[in-house]
């Protein structure tokens, strides 16, 4: 089965740990491990914590380069692509492909020219917010005592420019209202990248059903998280949510009912979730396709779920 991932932390991880490998590695995602998997494309995230960094905008900078030197180094298994046409190309010769995106929008310093920057530096897709009220928005769980808002007018801006640009907007961290906002206010399809179904797990992070409904009507797609603490409100004795395939399939399973088969996707988060997975890197794969086929998912709608509806979104947007 071909993949397509909305989201993972990898680099992010690779520029904690100098010495690390993305061809191979340790980690929960490395390129050997995604060939054998049938990985056609990845989007690796630039993940920026605003309390672990001075200047953002420059970590921000030292992690592109850092995927760049990787892209380098691997160009017989993966090559970077911004736009469809480059993607049917590396699949066409048997290459992966790597999309960039960022998590947290504040890296841009609330400067429209900045976000200019990182569009010509190969950003193609951005999240508002991470965890931390910034100048664009408020996030989905109130962090350090700050409110849950919308968008500010600010990030009104900023929407309307990652749309003429060609950076997909990702309303994954960010708060119900300030969704409310994008789907209001967005004239293309935008994604969640890595959220889930508030109805089966209720946290602040994951999707209420009237989001998980306004997204898919407006051609959106939402990539389902593998974090253990967003699949279940459960926890066993030690007070760990650990990561089931079942509670995956349960969730994508929501998605289709709620929104229809065309906006379910991937979005593991591998490399920013914790070890306790089912599901333990993406070598295994194979357990999820097994898991949506028991619980009654066809062929087809698996092909959707794991890269088509993803395909399809970015044939359209990225252009």
């Amino acid at each position: 089965m071909k993949i397509i991932d909305m989201h993972c932390d990898t680099i992010s991880r690779i520029y904690k740990n100098p010495t690390a490998s993305l061809r191979k590695n340790e980690f929960q995602l490395d390129l050997i491990k995604m060939k054998a998997s049938g990985y056609v494309l990845q989007n690796f995230a630039m993940f920026i914590d605003l309390d672990e960094e001075d200047c953002p905008y420059d970590a921000c900078h030292r992690q592109i380069a850092i995927f760049h030197q990787e892209m380098e180094k691997n160009q017989d298994l993966i090559r970077p692509v911004t736009t469809y046409q480059e993607i049917m190309e590396n699949e066409k010769q048997g290459i992966m492909s790597a999309l960039m995106t960022i998590e947290e929008g504040q890296v841009c310093k609330g400067d429209l020219r900045a976000l200019k920057e990182f569009y010509d530096q190969g950003i193609r897709m951005m999240t508002f917010t991470w965890n931390h009220k910034n100048t664009l928005g408020s996030p989905a769980e109130p962090a350090h005592g700050t409110a849950k808002g919308g968008l500010t007018h600010l990030g009104i801006a900023f929407l309307d420019a990652m749309e003429q640009l060609g950076i997909i907007p990702d309303v994954s961290h960010l708060s119900d209202q300030g969704i409310l906002d994008v789907c209001r206010l967005a004239k293309k399809p935008f994604v969640a990248s890595h959220s889930n179904a508030r109805a089966l797990c209720a946290r602040g992070r994951n999707l209420p059903d009237e989001l998980i409904r306004e997204i898919a009507n407006r051609g959106g797609v939402i990539g389902v998280n593998f974090y253990g603490p967003f699949l279940t409100s459960v926890s066993d004795d030690n007070g760990c949510f650990y990561s089931y395939v079942t509670d995956i399939a349960k969730h994508i399973r929501h998605m289709v009912d709620i929104g229809g088969i065309a906006c379910a996707g991937l979005g593991s988060d591998f490399d920013g979730i914790d070890d306790n997975l089912e599901l333990k890197d993406c070598s295994h794969m194979e357990l999820l396709e097994s898991e949506l086929r028991k619980s009654g998912f066809h062929e087809r709608e698996i092909e959707h779920i794991f890269y088509r509806n993803v395909m399809e979104l970015y044939r359209e947007l990225l252009v």
